[in-house]
């Protein structure tokens, strides 16, 4: 049966928690690490839908799921250092995660992909992961569709930059859709997301917040794309897959977060191929944790 527990970070700036959920009935084989996705600008660290929790605790896989803080009251260089953060403190203090010691994969979806995806190739984590599972995410590989005007989202009625205003000014994490998703679509449509989650010169950015001078990427990576991808370039998608060798999930429709239809025969392929993708990376050796049945 699935198990959720909530504890508290106590964290210096910004009020942050982490969410565990894990089967009390399953072995666990190896810890999955998540960050949300929400463009860094919103979306909160609880946002998976049941199928996945269920059926990847089911399978062996405790899920990790921490806060992070979001742009634009914290700038990239912060949301990663944090990121990193949370990372080492699992690998460091496994008696503030229920006990689970165990080998890690990270995981995340769009935003959060991209979050996994620059901490694993940062060199500051502690040890690296078993692989990194990319749900929609991105590098920043391919020029210019992160900060020209959206076509999908100019579709959609303009928002005002006083949208801005609406968001808290103090570093924070969680941000409702009603509150936040607004100052996505502003930066969407106007082209200045760059500018809402970084400060600085864009030779800079593409320096250490890109994955362009990333010769050689870690660690094994699944990549999960839809080809009509609203938010992210099917070509971001081909590129990170052919520049890391990343084993492939396509799926052929025009949605970003393809796997929030839970009923979708996608989305049920998507989580079969992330079981078996992760199964093959477990190591020959690992210890594995018995169930607490009795």
């Amino acid at each position: 049966m699935l198990q959720k527990q909530v504890f508290q970070w106590n964290h210096a700036t910004y009020d942050k928690h982490v969410t565990i959920y894990q089967d009390d009935q399953a072995a666990s084989k190896a810890c999955i690490l998540y960050f949300h996705g929400g463009g860094l600008l919103y979306g909160n660290r609880e946002d998976l839908p049941d199928r996945h929790l269920s059926e990847i605790t089911r399978a062996g896989y405790p899920i990790i799921a921490f806060d992070y803080p979001l742009a634009p009251a914290a700038k990239l260089d912060i949301i990663l250092e944090d990121v990193c953060a949370s990372v080492n403190d699992y690998l460091q203090n496994v008696e503030n995660y229920n006990g689970i010691s165990l080998p890690y994969f990270l995981w995340g979806r769009s935003s959060g992909a991209y979050l996994c995806l620059l901490a694993a190739a940062s060199n500051k984590l502690l040890r690296k992961p078993l692989a990194v599972l990319s749900y929609y995410g991105y590098g920043f590989l391919c020029d210019n569709w992160y900060q020209v005007p959206s076509r999908y989202y100019c579709k959609l009625p303009a928002v005002k930059e006083s949208c801005l205003q609406a968001t808290p000014q103090q570093m924070h994490a969680g941000g409702d859709l009603e509150t936040h998703y607004s100052v996505y679509v502003y930066a969407r449509q106007t082209g200045n997301w760059k500018n809402l989650i970084y400060d600085g010169r864009e030779k800079f950015f593409l320096l250490n917040y890109s994955l362009r001078t990333c010769d050689r990427f870690p660690c094994p990576l699944f990549c999960a794309h839809a080809t009509g991808d609203t938010d992210v370039p099917y070509t971001e998608f081909l590129e990170l897959c052919n520049r890391f060798h990343a084993k492939r999930f396509i799926a052929a429709t025009n949605l970003h977060d393809f796997d929030r239809d839970e009923d979708s025969h996608f989305t049920k392929r998507l989580l079969e191929a992330t079981l078996t993708f992760m199964e093959e990376k477990l190591p020959a050796n690992a210890r594995y944790v018995g169930s607490r049945e009795n």
